[in-house]
């Protein structure tokens, strides 16, 4: 066994910072959604949510610049090496207590379904939810920018079900976290940034 260094400060500042204000929009959207869950109360978590989603955004920004410029977008980059195994790890080998097919290290940092997740992720679901949410913001403004004909209830729609499936993301992720060498070793090494890897396991 030995330690390998692969989550980079910033990342694990910008995971563990975009988990929270995630979390943050979750409870307050559904606040809004559902007045009868009242964690926040409605006005209240309007509010919330329009300065923590501002906060999203601009971690957003930030996190592209520097998976831009560190070249760290390369581990989203799709692959078909090892899919088959993975896929069948997930579907059925997790649950016969299979070996991992293989450990996360700095030249392959996610494995390729892991890619193909975070992929959709970021050029798909979270670009819906981050524009839908702009409209909702900027209703008011909509007939100076041509749109006045439109209605706000499909942006609505659009932006809760982007907005659900980030939590369903969220859900698979956590319990995934948990399926690592030990229950929390996953956890930890997004804390210290050091994963513990089997000599003998290739990449």
């Amino acid at each position: 066994m030995k330690r390998e260094y692969v989550y980079k400060g910033f990342e694990r500042f910008w995971h563990w910072t975009q988990a929270a204000l995630v979390i943050i929009l979750m409870l307050t959207g559904l606040d809004i959604h559902f007045g009868g869950i009242n964690i926040f109360g409605f006005e209240q978590a309007v509010t919330i949510h329009k300065y923590v989603a501002w906060g999203f955004v601009s971690l957003i920004v930030l996190a592209f610049f520097w998976h831009l410029t560190t070249g760290e977008w390369r581990h989203y980059t799709p692959t078909k090496k090892h899919i088959r195994e993975f896929i069948h790890y997930y579907a059925i080998g997790i649950f016969k207590n299979e070996p991992h097919p293989a450990h996360d290290k700095e030249l392959s940092k996610y494995n390729p379904l892991q890619r193909l997740v975070y992929l959709g992720l970021n050029l798909l679901v979270i670009p819906v939810l981050v524009t839908t949410g702009f409209l909702y913001y900027f209703y008011n403004d909509w007939s100076s920018i041509g749109l006045g004909g439109m209605s706000l209830g499909p942006i609505a729609i659009i932006h809760t079900a982007a907005a659900y499936a980030v939590i369903v993301f969220m859900i698979a992720h956590v319990y995934l976290t948990t399926t690592g060498r030990t229950p929390l070793s996953n956890i930890k090494a997004m804390i210290t940034g050091y994963e513990e890897i089997e000599e003998d396991q290739d990449a």
